[in-house]
């Protein structure tokens, strides 16, 4: 059945009042934007001139950005280190009125960064600083009690897992088992390295590269029967899986396939995209959006995102605007008989 309007403005209204916890790896994407008109006569390199540098959030913390962007009350959780970066991230968070309350400073643990040098629209290189080691000992233990506080409160849980330590199995399985006993529903985005600890979770949202590697098999989305199976695999209640795009597919716990088709815009960058989609998914589902409801606004909140340069957050209004947009259309082909 169509999403209306009204319940599109019902479930934007809805979200206001939610309270979201989000659990995870959080980053600083720097950006350092200039001109190339030479080559370094040290090395057969481009020598970028650099006319802009900007940071954003990135990781969990973009999500936490784009909660608070529809609206919703977030709690962040995450780990910086006592370093430039760490203390940059405490003031974007400031600037978007979100609390650093809920980051773990860690000493000698630098926070994840990546930088991405950038000349005429493109890429040229990303410098990333990070490591990979889990949390342990008083750390973890730390970091755990923060995260099941944080819970506490909250109406939805969003783990946002980009294999930067912050999200140990055990974490993981604990957090997703108090979930459930709260009725909060948890939306789980996962990398490699522990893509089969999260059983249980409400919604499982890999991309399509991360599920083949997981399950050693090539995902045909010209025989989508087989999908089911996957959740089967993952013990998971719902698998919504990303394609950039050709836009998401949600299998449900009742084996229902749905492709969600990519809506026709011009894309800037993906960066950040899937960063939207576990937001808007998340803080849907919070406000008693039905998970085919919530991928469906998440589809429209992505397609938002990645017509803007960089890691970006996405408004209400912007989503609403193009839900309006694409409406119309529809409505001005069918009157003339195009569908």
């Amino acid at each position: 059945m169509p999403l209306r309007r009204d319940r599109v403005l019902a479930l934007l209204a809805g979200a206001s009042d939610q309270r979201i916890a989000v659990v995870g790896d959080v980053m600083l994407d720097r950006y350092l934007v200039g001109d190339t008109d030479r080559l370094s006569p040290e090395a057969p390199v481009p020598v970028v001139n650099v006319t802009n540098k900007r940071a954003t959030l990135g990781g969990a913390a973009n999500v936490a950005s784009n909660v608070r962007a529809i609206g919703a009350e977030c709690t962040l959780v995450g780990v910086i280190g006592d370093d430039p970066s760490g203390a940059t991230i405490r003031v974007e968070l400031a600037a978007q009125s979100l609390s650093d309350g809920g980051l773990l400073e860690v000493s000698g643990r630098p926070t994840t960064s990546k930088t991405r040098v950038v000349s005429r629209g493109q890429q040229i290189v990303r410098i990333d600083e990070e490591v990979e080691l889990f949390l342990t000992g008083d750390d973890l233990e730390r970091f755990g009690r923060m995260a099941l506080d944080a819970l506490s409160e909250a109406d939805g849980l969003l783990l946002q897992d980009y294999n930067k330590g912050a999200l140990p199995p055990p974490l993981i399985r604990t957090l997703i088992e108090a979930a459930r006993k709260s009725g909060v529903p948890v939306i789980a985005d996962p990398k490699f390295r522990q893509f089969f600890d999260y059983a249980g979770a409400t919604v499982f949202k890999p991309n399509r590269r991360e599920l083949e590697a997981a399950l050693g098999a090539r995902v045909d989305l010209g025989h989508r029967e087989a999908l089911p199976d996957a959740i089967h695999q993952l013990n998971v209640d719902n698998l919504l899986l990303t394609l950039g795009a050709d836009g998401m597919i949600l299998v449900t716990k009742d084996q229902e396939v749905t492709h969600i088709p990519s809506l026709t815009r011009g894309v800037s960058d993906v960066s950040g995209a899937g960063d939207t989609v576990t937001a808007w998914v998340g803080t849907m589902m919070a406000a008693g959006a039905t998970i085919q409801e919530a991928a469906t606004l998440a589809n429209y909140a992505a397609n938002v995102e990645v017509s803007k340069p960089g890691v970006a957050t996405v408004s209400v209004e912007e989503v609403l605007g193009l839900y309006d947009t694409r409406h119309d259309q529809i409505g001005r082909w069918r009157r003339g008989g195009v569908i």
